[in-house]
């Protein structure tokens, strides 16, 4: 069983479908995702058919947030919390299938994780030679999200919207 959008046309739809560009007339334009979120919401709030509606990124955009200065005991921590993490999970599953007991699988596991997870971080770290000494997250964002509906019900969309713009 596929499933399709409501206005999509053609041989592109369901699961395995290639990417299209969106359709629909524009009833609305935001800032930020949690505007055009929110404009949704309050169509659906007032029984719009909100299986009509689309919301669209334009002018997309890749965001890196910095989010530390990168140390020797920072990356060497986060390795070996990591490691720790992954060897306990490893000696949890060996203590449960041992004929013995279970706990030095789980002691060995984790310390044996915590060995690789402080090489590993090591060697990362080690090779960038202090190109990248900080943390980061990244994030894609839209410089504006619209807002789109089906023909049929985009004037009704746009009037709702435009009321729910004054109210705010």
């Amino acid at each position: 069983m596929t499933t399709a959008t409501p206005f999509a046309t053609g041989a592109n739809t369901g699961v395995n479908a290639l990417p299209t560009p969106p359709s629909g007339w524009p009833i609305g334009s935001y800032a930020t995702y949690e505007e055009a979120q929110r404009a949704v919401d309050h169509l659906a709030d007032n029984n719009f058919p909100v299986a009509d509606v689309t919301i669209v990124g334009v002018e997309p955009m890749i965001v890196e947030r910095v989010t530390g200065r990168l140390t020797w005991g920072r990356v060497l921590g986060a390795g070996a919390a990591s490691g720790a993490w992954f060897g306990l999970f490893v000696g949890l599953l060996l203590g449960l299938f041992s004929t013995g007991g279970a706990i030095a699988p789980i002691i060995t596991g984790l310390l044996v994780g915590t060995v690789f997870g402080v090489t590993a971080a090591a060697m990362r770290y080690g090779a960038q030679r202090g190109r990248r000494d900080f943390a980061s997250t990244t994030q894609l964002v839209a410089g504006r999200y619209d807002v789109l509906s089906h023909p049929r019900s985009a004037e009704q969309g746009k009037d709702m919207l435009t009321k729910l713009a004054w109210r705010g």
